[in-house]
């Protein structure tokens, strides 16, 4: 990733990520007026806004906090920029597996990749470090919790559709102490529905279609505590939590008016609530990955009403990592994007649609908290596309740091139809079974 600051010249934001636990750290959530407080960064916490890019996120400042309003994000006192385009041989456009790699790894890859560099070998990634370094961890998505953004950080796979393969590394390999989403369809066999029966009426194309037996039997086993419901949720005590909420993602993703859903059974902010209390009982800290997935499906179906909403619940995960911050000042928070969706651009109202009908309409109005005024989304595009996105953050980077000279490229991610494996990239025995990953560089997470 390139970064850009006014206030600072940034190192990669995976970088600057791994190098906080160990370097030093300023965080001026806490001490605004008292100087900087130095120490280590005990605790990482990362948010996606997937497809969340610069005009997702001033319409969202716009429909939630109004013309002179800030969302949470925008009062990080840092920001940087990052470019998205992965080393693909087909196309220079992210998908989420690939950007997702870069940020968990350093390194760029393919479109489908799950941290595999470009020949399919599996890299290091950062949750598998943190939990070397005695550092708990834990993931946070309204996806499945094995889709490409948070299984990049805990798992291998040179195809990001092998969501069960995914979910057996999870359980036997990196070990996440929380792991709360939706995608329950790929921890059961076919033919075995659990909480979430096959076929709802909703969406009748999902149900159950694990092939590595019951892991969810197998996560029980391994001491995790099970939860399907937001009361269960609220009820669990201490421990391992794994938290499956929805057959696949924690909504329907269609085009306004034709069964879009976004309600999920657990909230976001609620999630991450949670994953915070649960991981930060370790006294050498944690890691935990957020993600709001409903910004970059609702743009693939130009939903700006359902994109939105999603835009909201992230603004209230942020508000929650931030509000942890302020009371642990040796937190990192950073906010970011994997890749733009849908080619957006926010627009006035008087404007006519120079790019006409179907695919490309305008979208709105949508009025502007506290005024009278109302703006327009333009769409030019159902997919991804290569425009940078913000990463706003709660530290500044050192200026100097070993992981400084890498320079990784962040990726975007796309609807559920995963693309087909890319030839030549069968799935190795050493990336099946998780176990030959490269030395980590020693500083990446130091303890404490």
């Amino acid at each position: 990733m390139t970064f850009r600051s006014s206030r600072w010249l940034l190192a990669p934001v995976v970088a600057g990520a791994v190098a906080a636990a160990g370097l030093s750290l300023v965080n001026p959530i806490t001490a605004a007026d008292a100087g900087p407080a130095k120490g280590k960064a005990r605790n990482v916490i990362f948010i996606n806004g997937d497809g969340m890019a610069a005009a997702q996120r001033e319409a969202a400042r716009l429909y939630l906090a109004g013309l002179d309003g800030q969302l949470t994000m925008d009062k990080l006192p840092y920001s940087g920029q990052l470019t998205t385009s992965p080393h693909d041989p087909a196309s220079p456009i992210t998908d989420s597996a690939a950007a997702a790699t870069a940020w968990a790894t350093g390194e760029k890859t393919y479109n489908g990749a799950i941290s595999v560099d470009v020949d399919g070998n599996p890299l290091p990634t950062l949750g598998a470090q943190a939990k070397a370094a005695g550092k708990a961890t834990g993931l946070v998505t309204t996806a499945q919790v094995t889709d490409a953004s948070p299984a990049a950080f805990f798992a291998n796979t040179a195809n990001r559709s092998a969501q069960d393969e995914i979910a057996r590394q999870y359980l036997e390999v990196t070990k996440p102490d929380v792991i709360l989403g939706g995608g329950e369809d790929w921890w059961l066999p076919a033919g075995a529905a659990g909480a979430y029966p096959d076929k709802p009426a909703e969406d009748t194309s999902e149900a159950s279609k694990g092939t590595k037996g019951d892991l969810i039997t197998e996560a029980k086993a391994k001491g995790y505590q099970y939860v399907s419901t937001a009361d269960q949720l609220q009820a669990a005590k201490g421990g391992k939590l794994l938290g499956l909420f929805a057959n696949e993602e924690l909504f329907q993703q269609r085009p306004e008016g034709e069964g879009d859903v976004y309600n999920p059974p657990a909230s976001l902010a609620t999630m991450t609530d949670k994953a915070l209390s649960t991981l930060s009982k370790n006294k050498q800290g944690f890691f935990l990955f957020v993600e709001e997935e409903g910004i970059d499906e609702f743009a693939h179906a130009n939903n700006g009403t359902r994109m939105l909403q999603a835009l909201g619940e992230l603004e209230k995960a942020v508000a929650v990592a931030r509000n942890y911050a302020a009371s642990h000042p040796d937190t990192l928070v950073v906010v970011t994007g994997d890749h733009e969706c849908g080619g957006l651009t926010v627009e006035d109202t008087a404007t006519s649609d120079e790019s006409g009908d179907g695919i490309s309409a305008e979208d709105g109005p949508f009025p502007i908290k506290g005024s009278s005024l109302s703006f327009n989304l333009d769409w030019t595009t159902s997919g991804h596309t290569g425009a940078d996105v913000p990463s706003p953050r709660s530290v500044r980077w050192p200026s100097s740091s070993a992981a400084s000279t890498r320079t990784p490229t962040c990726t975007t991610c796309s609807p559920r139809s995963s693309p087909a494996d890319p030839p030549g990239r069968a799935l190795p025995s050493r990336i099946r079974d998780g176990r030959a990953l490269r030395s980590a560089p020693p500083d990446r997470f130091a303890p404490g």
